[in-house]
């Protein structure tokens, strides 16, 4: 199976090409704009691309490539923060919807017709309920989510219209890494922002202490980059056997969720690890909870997640961002 993979030089990405080539999958294809991605993380032999999928110009160059007998994609390129999307919504809907509509328009045109989506648990919003299923409504109070959500309409309407067969996967919230080259470097999720406080010896800010939650403070779904990779490669694996038009979509998470204030402490339950943390005023577009029903995941895709949070946070702290 000859797969592209967009954004595969990011934290997400290039872990997905580490294990897909440790799984058999030995002919990838990497389009990354190195906006927040790394080549060096990528091994010697994969073919790499250097394209910004938003832009007007990429499509024909795009179509070129998948025109090169590719079967998949695999689409992780995107902007992923909460709170710069909230100031600067114009980015997230040009990046991330415009790199969606783009990739589809080339995959039309090349006639490649299998795709997994990265999505998000941000398409959920705010909901009434702590555990979400596929068919909780959507409602996203953040322009990063409303962009996830777009493109899984986009993908749902090209299903329609010319015969394309997706899965979208919502991740909640990843985290760990396989070895510190990987590793995230970036330090707006939860886990990642812990640890550059540890390593700057500064005080970590948890925003929010009057959610309606055990202690306070948000409740989140956190899972293992390793799992989330297995989760893709079950996906693919799903799409080489399907043969029917349409867009499923998939939570990933662990169906366990984890106050902010109960990482930390999990952090600090570690040898030699000191969390210095206050609280500081809520964010805005953070729901109070969200955590994922699995069911379906592991009942159509025989998946589930096989590691703890405290494997997480070990697993952080263990393998530092080489550019830390």
């Amino acid at each position: 199976m000859r797969i592209l993979v967009t954004g595969g030089a990011g934290y997400i990405g290039s872990h997905f090409v580490t294990q897909a080539l440790k799984n058999g999958f030995s002919e990838l294809i990497v389009v990354d704009d190195l906006s927040t991605g790394f080549k060096t993380r990528l091994p010697e032999k994969v073919e790499f691309h250097q394209l910004d999928l938003a832009s007007e110009t990429t499509q024909s160059r795009l179509t070129y490539i998948l025109e090169q007998n590719i079967d998949a994609v695999v689409h992780f390129a995107a902007n992923k923060a909460v709170a710069e999307s909230v100031v600067n919504p114009e980015k997230y809907f040009h990046t991330n919807i415009g790199a969606t509509v783009n990739l589809l328009s080339a995959m039309r045109q090349a006639n490649v017709t299998k795709i997994v989506l990265s999505s998000s648990a941000a398409v959920y919003g705010e909901p009434s309920v702590p555990i979400v299923y596929e068919d909780t409504p959507c409602y996203p109070i953040n322009p990063y989510g409303q962009s996830k959500l777009v493109s899984e309409m986009a993908l749902e309407n090209a299903s329609n219209a010319w015969g394309l067969e997706a899965i979208a996967l919502r991740y909640f919230n990843v985290a760990g890494a396989l070895n510190p080259s990987l590793a995230d470097t970036t330090s707006t999720n939860l886990m990642p922002a812990i640890l550059d406080r540890i390593t700057h010896n500064q005080v970590l800010q948890i925003f929010g202490n009057d959610y309606c939650t055990s202690d306070g403070t948000c409740i989140r779904d956190y899972i293992h980059i390793l799992d989330l990779v297995d989760a893709h490669l079950a996906a693919l694996n799903n799409l080489r056997a399907s043969r029917e038009p349409r867009l499923t979509t998939f939570n990933v998470g662990t169906g366990f969720g984890s106050s902010v204030l109960e990482i930390v402490k999990a952090f600090q339950s570690l040898p030699d690890v000191d969390v210095k943390y206050q609280y500081a005023p809520r964010r805005p577009g953070d729901p109070a909870s969200l955590t994922a029903n699995v069911d379906k995941i592991a009942e159509q895709l025989s998946w589930q997640a096989k590691y703890t949070t405290r494997d997480i946070v070990k697993s952080v702290i263990d393998n530092p961002p080489l550019t830390s």
